[in-house]
């Protein structure tokens, strides 16, 4: 069993499995969030009454089987919050991993194991997944560079799903030189490594963001003003406000998940911690004319996002629009915490699109996530963006682990 002081991986469990002898990644060790299957393994998705009540998978996920064919190994699996609902990383059940960063701090969630372990440096690098957050929010908080992809882009096979029209595998890494590979890897295409031609400051998500967050990327944006002059201000929000967007996902996500759960929570009656239980505090439903309203907004919003990239340029803006919190904070911290990265995780999350996380900001020697939303089917041009940053934009000052 791996050594785990990071308290990354689930209790009590030894999931390893060998890649294959050669290919792109021979020799790497990877973490999969217990979302996947493992051939063999129980996928536990963070709650103790679904790993009791569900079978060993019989075959391995897409995406694991893939990086395991292209010759990287699995370490272990990592825990997520409970059932994924959640974004700071907290579990009740099997403990909060530790941010190695700042070990006072949440990691962000749900992915919360897999960003531990890569920033850690205890894998190479890690599977997690994003329906409202769950790779971009752990990556900014522990420094790490991770992707959303568009919606569809890479199969989720094998993965137990929250709300289909969201759910996204992506992952984590520490550098973007293996983002590039690991990339490469799960889109079957060759990342290259250009800067955009042009990007897009939005000016109300910056300004929705605590001064922490605007302070520490500013000088990041500044030397990205350098780099790409083509760099401008725009409000992506045009005619209404950021918090339109979070308010239609919650609609859509949530009567998402009250579908897939609800039986099973009917059946088995499970443990819940009190954050979760709230979320399926009511039978779910939801009139009609309210999910209509959302999934036209939906439309009206992707059409907006799209229209302002015109299939070349990338929109800037925070990745959380708050640092970490404390690891002991209260409910109602948490609480405020998940409305608040909401408000700018929706926007990838409610149009579809790909988006990675850049470490490039930093606060005292906490990693503040600057963010990259791509056009559709542009992940692997996002990639190599990112990998074309690196050495232009990084602080020379290397993030301590803590």
């Amino acid at each position: 069993m791996i050594k785990d002081a990071l308290g990354a991986f689930v209790p009590g469990t030894d999931v390893r499995v060998q890649g294959s002898a050669e290919g792109p990644l021979s020799g790497l060790s990877f973490a999969v969030k217990d979302l996947f299957d493992v051939a063999g393994h129980v996928t536990g998705c963070g709650n103790p009454d679904w790993a009791e009540s569900h079978a060993p998978a019989e075959s391995h996920a897409w995406a694991v089987r893939t990086l395991l064919d292209a010759g990287a190994s699995v370490a272990g699996k990592t825990i997520t919050d409970e059932i994924s609902l959640g974004l700071v990383g907290i579990n009740r059940h099997h403990g909060t991993p530790v941010n190695p960063r700042a070990r006072d701090l949440v990691p962000g969630g749900s992915s919360s194991g897999s960003a531990s372990a890569v920033a850690g440096g205890v894998v190479d690098f890690a599977l997690g997944t994003d329906s409202g957050g769950s790779v971009r929010t752990p990556a900014s908080f522990c420094g790490l560079y991770g992707l959303r992809p568009t919606h569809g882009r890479i199969p989720v096979e094998g993965l137990m799903t929250q709300a289909p029209s969201f759910d996204t595998v992506g992952y984590f890494t520490r550098d973007a030189g293996m983002f590039a590979r690991v990339g490469s890897v799960l889109l079957g295409e060759t990342i290259g490594e250009d800067l955009p031609p042009g990007i897009l400051v939005a000016t109300d998500c910056f300004g929705i963001a605590d001064a922490a967050v605007t302070d520490a990327l500013r000088p990041v944006l500044d030397r990205l003003r350098a780099v790409v002059p083509e760099t401008r201000d725009c409000r992506l929000a045009d005619d209404g406000a950021i918090a339109d967007w979070s308010r239609h996902q919650l609609v859509l996500q949530s009567t998402e998940f009250q579908d897939t759960f609800r039986d099973w929570i009917d059946r088995v009656n499970p443990r819940f911690s009190s954050e979760v239980a709230g979320a399926f505090a009511s039978d779910g439903t939801v009139p009609a004319e309210v999910v209509e309203s959302a999934k036209a907004f939906r439309i009206a919003a992707r059409e907006r996002l799209e229209g302002l990239l015109d299939g070349k340029r990338v929109l800037c803006l925070p990745t959380a629009p708050i640092p970490p919190i404390r690891r002991d904070a209260r409910l109602s911290e948490i609480r405020r915490a998940v409305s608040r990265v909401i408000d700018l995780t929706a926007i990838a999350g409610l149009t579809g699109s790909p988006q990675v996380n850049l470490p490039f900001g930093w606060a005292g020697g906490i990693p503040i996530g600057l963010s990259l939303i791509g056009w559709h089917g542009g992940d692997a041009a996002l990639i190599g963006m990112a990998k074309a940053m690196e050495p232009l934009l990084r602080s020379k000052v290397a993030l301590p682990l803590c």
